[in-house]
């Protein structure tokens, strides 16, 4: 795993449940604002899916973006987190 993997996985930790960032978001904490494909291609490769929460990171206009197992898994993950936070509060 190459460092700037690393760090996209750190940044990506650091989204808080219930909520979502954007690829460029992402890219621009790691440390290479212009990496946004870069983030798009690490995340693909996510090795811990269910640890480190990729599908929180989305599009910049708003849409949905890939997920490893899906786009309709990831809505519902997305919707599912926004419950929980939003029982939390």
């Amino acid at each position: 795993m190459t460092p700037f993997a690393k760090r996209v996985y750190k940044v990506v930790l650091s989204i808080p449940l219930g909520e979502v960032r954007t690829y460029k978001w992402v890219a621009k904490k790691a440390g290479k604002p212009k990496a946004v494909r870069a983030v798009g291609q690490i995340l693909k490769r996510n090795p811990f899916p269910f640890f480190i929460p990729c599908h929180r990171v989305v599009n910049a206009n708003g849409n949905i973006g890939g997920y490893a197992f899906g786009q309709k898994r990831k809505k519902e993950l997305l919707n599912l987190e926004r419950l929980i936070h939003k029982s939390m509060i």
